[in-house]
């Protein structure tokens, strides 16, 4: 009877500490890459948005002559959920962002109409800022990590460096 009690002993505790510890280990070596990894993946999120808003711009200027807003151009967010605050130029295609949700402004956190947490204009560049009608930036800007510093970038009319961000919140 001896004999088949120690055949059905289990595990001791010093061997569950040893694999927590090396699970423990094992997670801190990954989790720094996987956050790195999202960090991208959203940022390529952005990348995707603000080529979205380049089309339906330059769709909108081959009919109308002008740049507009992106209730003009008929641009929204597909995402319920964004991680960004997008700004255009007001309607008319001059100017800088008016700030109104829904017409030139998304914001991050619970999407358009909802709301969410606004990134401050002007925070690295100017936000949307165009006096001419005949040219547009759209900017995009979020804390996509949850630290004091944000994320920005930008598309304009001839979709230059939208692969390099004005500020970037992901350390490589």
């Amino acid at each position: 009877m001896l004999n088949r009690a120690r055949s059905h002993a289990g595990f001791t505790i010093i061997e569950l500490v040893i694999v927590v510890g090396i699970i423990g280990i094992l997670a801190t070596l990954v989790m720094p890459n996987y956050l790195r990894w999202r960090a991208k993946t959203v940022q390529t999120e952005v990348k995707t948005n603000l080529g979205g808003i380049f089309a339906a711009e330059t769709a909108f200027f081959g009919e109308i002559g002008r740049y507009g807003s992106f209730q003009e151009v008929g641009f929204t967010l597909a995402a319920v959920t964004n991680r960004y605050t997008y700004r255009s130029p007001a309607n008319g295609g001059a100017g800088g962002s008016s700030n109104t949700v829904g017409v030139d402004q998304f914001n991050t956190g619970a999407g358009s109409a909802a709301g969410g947490t606004v990134i401050a204009e002007n925070t690295v560049i100017a936000s949307a800022a165009t006096l001419d009608p005949a040219t547009f930036t759209a900017t995009a800007t979020g804390n996509i990590d949850a630290d004091p510093s944000i994320d920005q970038w930008h598309v304009n009319d001839v979709k230059r460096e939208l692969g390099t961000p004005d500020f970037d919140d992901v350390m490589l």
